[in-house]
């Protein structure tokens, strides 16, 4: 790992933290090379249950590109691949929580949007700037599955920012947390999804995906066979023995 990109496991939790605060951690090259290593040590580490994705500081979660490095660079179109996105280039099976310690623009968004929870200060803002600067944002089409369709057309639109409670409000975020406490709050929401059957949490994260590509009656099918590898694993029987016995279960990831 680079030093743009920290990488740390606790327990069953990974944390991954984006280190360049007086950049307000905005995306370059390191990041990028830095978050494509990261998230493949999750997927690698049977023992890991669940991420964390943060910031560095109190400042900024992550402000998106760096612009000083893409005017450089004088990208057009950017090439397939050149930002880590979970669901589209990299594939992670495993729960993933933004914990949101400042501002998320831009890039930002786009971070927090791939993770499947989020949970964020009351003092972060939410926002897609890019009409501000003239540029593109197709990663948000996912977008319309997660807020109203009105919603999204003026955050698209205005490129104004949204409060950490309106982003609550919206459905975008889980939880908000204290400043302080942002990276705590995350952890404590990864333990209680930690504890549960690996199977079962790993078959929900898929049947949700199934849920946003599909209609209806193509999901529900294909949900069915999503997990049928749960109720016929070890697992779904420990949880039942574990009940009876009242003790906690100890799940075996099969």
């Amino acid at each position: 790992m680079n030093n743009a990109v920290l990488y740390e496991v606790v327990d069953d939790i990974a944390i991954i933290t984006i280190n360049r605060p007086e950049q307000r951690n905005a995306i370059n090259a390191d990041v990028r090379a830095g978050l494509f290593e990261a998230f493949e040590k999750v997927e690698a580490d049977e023992g890991i249950r669940v991420a964390i994705l943060t910031g560095s500081g109190d400042k900024a979660f992550c402000a998106g590109a760096d612009l000083k490095e893409m005017s450089e660079l004088g990208l057009a179109v950017l090439p397939p691949g050149f930002f880590p996105v979970l669901g589209d280039n990299v594939h992670v099976n495993k729960p993933v929580i933004a914990a949101v310690n400042g501002d998320a623009f831009a890039g930002g968004w786009m971070f927090v949007q791939m993770c499947d929870l989020v949970v964020a200060s009351g003092a972060a803002r939410f926002g897609i700037t890019e009409a501000k600067v003239g540029r593109g944002f197709p990663w948000a089409a996912p977008l319309i599955h997660m807020i109203p369709q009105k919603v999204m057309a003026e955050i698209l639109m205005t490129g104004n920012f949204l409060s950490a409670r309106r982003a609550y409000e919206i459905g975008f975020v889980n939880r908000i947390a204290e400043p302080a406490e942002t990276l705590n709050e995350a952890t404590k929401l990864a333990r209680e999804i930690a504890a549960n059957a690996p199977l079962t949490v790993a078959a929900a994260k898929h049947l949700i995906a199934l849920s946003t590509d599909m209609g209806r009656s193509a999901a529900l099918a294909a949900a069915r066979h999503a997990f049928e590898k749960v109720y016929t694993s070890e697992d779904a029987q420990e949880g039942p023995r574990a009940f009876r016995e009242k003790r906690k279960p100890v799940w075996k990831n099969r």
